[in-house]
């Protein structure tokens, strides 16, 4: 259990707990498969028979509703009723709700009543309704205050459904900061039916998870923390409004809701902010009221066009700090969240109307009719809260302010609700990467370890998931894709900016580098990666002989024609070309191919017939600004063609172009005329083989499209092997030119 500098006051009296659980209470729900056949409005109490009850949920956000994915799986056609109460004696009421999102999207193993961890859903009401709704904590679920938490639900007690709730200990979590980490409950036998209720931090007074299951044998069960949902998928298209985006529209909807009952002026019953003021539960920098109010103002303003540009602001206000959890922050609340455990004192307040103004003055994903008047509001909270500030710090508020105003009334100009973003600046900078490792495991070699990790610019690598799941039987290949999924869903949010998706790396092992990972479809269903974004392979084992003789007399110039005898050929910039190792050919090579003029070189065919590769002496004689490409690379030759890309490899290269085939009926193995002439014109048109990962991704675009000028480029592959950038454990570094 992690406390942080403010883990909330253990205090409250008996009378504001009872009110805390009588406000989850009013929240929880109970879900039913539609067309059960009961009477769910009768007064004074639960139906007397549970007809079609699955499970319950809560309401976190007005006519959404959050369960586990297997409550929701045995309903029907993707719709079920939801049930609630939101004042004793009232009476029950019931809406259809549909299901919009589950987590994961399908399970590996769809086992009735059961589903793989994070297992969660949001149901979103068919109809408008009023009801109440739990507060949500914006921080992860390991920062929870205390040594308990409160659980609720529903479960059949003797043939009828009752509401339950209980206390259960904390005893750790199984996982660690990834997808399938769960919260371990203990103390209290958790009865059939909770699954999906909601999970309370006392100390805190908010709902920090999900129950999920119980155990077999003994008290407990286990807790899925709400911050999973973070990894809900990421709009395919432009975003034009929060409701593109499930998760922005519930949270928003959900921060919107609690400021809006704070401010009512009626308010008959006290809210979530005032129970969590009355149990003393500060973050360390906000009061409850002041932590309402800004949430709400946030939830006013567009959210983030990327988790890119999010995690680019709090590494700014965080000294560079990676929030390396996972799954990273998505939205303007998981920002503020971010920053309750980094700083103490009065520079904790400083640190959040900071990143306050951060999201008033970040680039947006769309402008709505009322985004002036919003940022307007926030601006105004901003100045309030911090009128207590030094004079210096509140200047460098205004300046922040107003530096980064847009024309007036450009958003209010704009009608129905979001037009396409403004860009404030170009951003020109190195983007991030995605790197996959894959190692096949020496015993099973159809089997696999790997890692994910974040390259950033600099190099840098962060890792974001691997196989650690104690087995030593590594990840069948036809499994990859599944097991994947999650892991490189996430580390492409982190990565994706809002006009440009990360590129792929996957480094893999010199026999295994025709393996077509950017043809696996990511998520089930989806269109393959390389048509998603750049993917390209990088060589794990490129054998770089230090003891290559590249004979100065006899090394190659930048063009490809023999060096004069008796001195190694000088580069354009004075340099030599020659060397002693192969370390300095690569050097050389990836100065050249970075540069207009690139040219190819048809290493394994001459005039439509398959020709062996040439020796790695044979291709150290070509042009420093040369791109091999191979055109008959798998299929009945497969293991010829993986040895002639280990010679390229071998040979310095660490740009190479292929044509993966297969041994399918009609494939153009023989006719390679049209794929010899139009890859060499993508190529030179590249002007530098920085380009060549993007003019890739397009020709997979192209002919996923079925444009018929792409169709040459089927199954066609890159390897690009950045030597600035070396893989995670490499033993040689690049030197400096």
């Amino acid at each position: 259990m992690t406390h942080g500098h403010a883990p909330g006051a253990l205090g409250g009296s008996a009378v504001t707990h009872r009110a805390l659980r009588d406000l989850a209470m009013a929240a929880t729900v109970r879900i039913h498969r539609t067309g059960a056949g009961y009477a769910p409005d009768r007064p004074g109490g639960a139906p007397e028979t549970p007809g079609g009850f699955l499970g319950s949920g809560y309401f976190v956000a007005p006519s959404w509703v959050l369960t586990c994915a297997h409550v929701v799986q045995q309903g029907e056609g993707g719709r079920v009723e939801v049930v609630y109460e939101s004042e004793p004696g009232r009476g029950e009421a019931t809406v259809v709700g549909e299901v919009v999102a589950t987590l994961p999207d399908t399970p590996r193993t769809p086992v009735p009543g059961s589903w793989p961890a994070p297992d969660l859903a949001l149901v979103r009401l068919l109809e408008p309704t009023e009801h109440a709704c739990v507060y949500v904590t914006e921080r992860p679920a390991a920062f929870y205050g205390g040594e308990n938490v409160v659980y609720l639900g529903w479960s059949e007690v003797g043939g009828v459904l009752r509401r339950v709730n209980g206390t259960c200990a904390v005893q750790g979590t199984l996982g660690w900061a990834d997808s399938d980490e769960q919260m371990r409950l203990g103390g209290d036998l958790l009865p059939p039916g909770v699954s999906g209720g909601p999970v309370i931090d006392p100390v805190r007074g908010e709902v920090v998870g999900v129950l999920k299951s119980q155990l077999d044998r003994g008290l407990g069960g286990t807790c899925i923390g709400v911050e999973q949902l973070r990894s809900l998928p990421v709009p395919d298209g432009p975003v034009t409004s929060e409701h593109d985006d499930p998760y922005q529209a519930v949270f928003h909807a959900h921060d919107r809701y609690h400021m809006d009952r704070h401010q009512h002026p009626d308010a008959a019953v006290g809210t979530w902010t005032d129970i969590q003021s009355d149990l003393g539960a500060t973050t360390g920098a906000l009061t409850p009221q002041q932590r309402t109010q800004l949430l709400g103002r946030l939830a006013e303003l567009p959210p983030p066009a990327s988790t890119r540009g999010l995690l680019t602001l709090l590494d700014g206000l965080l000294g560079g700090q990676a929030v390396a959890r996972y799954p990273a922050p998505r939205g303007w609340r998981d920002g503020v969240g971010a920053l309750y455990e980094s700083r103490r004192g009065e520079g904790a307040l400083e640190l959040v109307l900071e990143f306050a103004m951060g999201a008033l003055t970040a680039e947006r994903p769309y402008l709505a009719a009322g985004t002036d008047a919003a940022e307007e509001r926030l601006w105004k909270w901003v100045k309030w809260t911090a009128d207590d500030r030094s004079a210096r710090f509140r200047s460098e508020l205004r300046h922040k302010r107003y530096q980064g105003l847009r024309p007036t009334g450009l958003a209010s100009a704009q009608s129905h609700g979001g037009v396409p973003r403004v860009k404030l600046a170009e951003d020109l900078a190195p983007r991030p990467s995605v790197l996959l490792e894959l190692e096949p495991c020496g015993w099973e070699p159809d089997r696999f370890d790997w890692r994910v990790s974040v390259v950033q610019p600099t190099g840098e690598v962060l890792p974001v998931a691997d196989d650690s799941r104690g087995t030593s039987r590594g990840t069948a290949l036809r499994e990859l894709p599944g097991r994947l999924a999650s892991p490189l869903a996430e580390a492409f949010r982190r990565c994706d900016d809002l006009d440009r998706r990360a590129a792929l790396q996957v480094a893999l092992p010199r026999t295994l580098l025709d393996l077509d990972v950017d043809a696996w479809e990511i998520p089930s269903g989806a269109a393959a990666l390389g048509v998603q974004r750049p993917v390209f392979v990088r060589c794990a084992d490129a054998d770089l002989d230090p003891d290559a003789d590249l004979d100065p007399d006899g090394g190659p110039d930048p063009d490809g024609d023999p060096a004069p005898h008796g001195d190694p050929a000088p580069d354009p910039d004075g340099s030599y070309l020659g060397g002693p190792d192969s370390l300095h050919e690569v050097e050389a090579r990836w100065r050249f191919i970075r540069r207009p003029g690139l040219r190819t070189a048809i290493v394994d065919c001459a005039d439509g017939i398959r020709v062996p590769v040439p020796s790695e002496h044979e291709l150290r004689g070509l042009g420093h600004s040369t791109v091999p490409v191979l055109c008959r690379v798998g299929g009945q030759w497969r293991q010829e063609s993986l040895d002639g890309l280990g010679r390229v490899v071998r040979g310095g290269f660490r740009v190479a172009v292929w044509r993966r085939l297969t041994d399918k009926p009609g494939q153009p193995d023989a006719v390679c005329a049209e794929f010899h002439r139009r890859v060499t014109d993508t190529v030179v048109g590249a002007s530098s083989a920085e380009r060549l990962p993007e003019l890739i991704h397009e020709l997979r675009a192209g002919l996923r499209a079925g444009r018929a000028p792409a169709y040459w480029s089927a199954g066609i592959a890159l390897l690009y092997d950045d030597p600035r950038q070396p893989l995670p454990g490499a033993d040689h570094v690049l030197r400096a030119p």
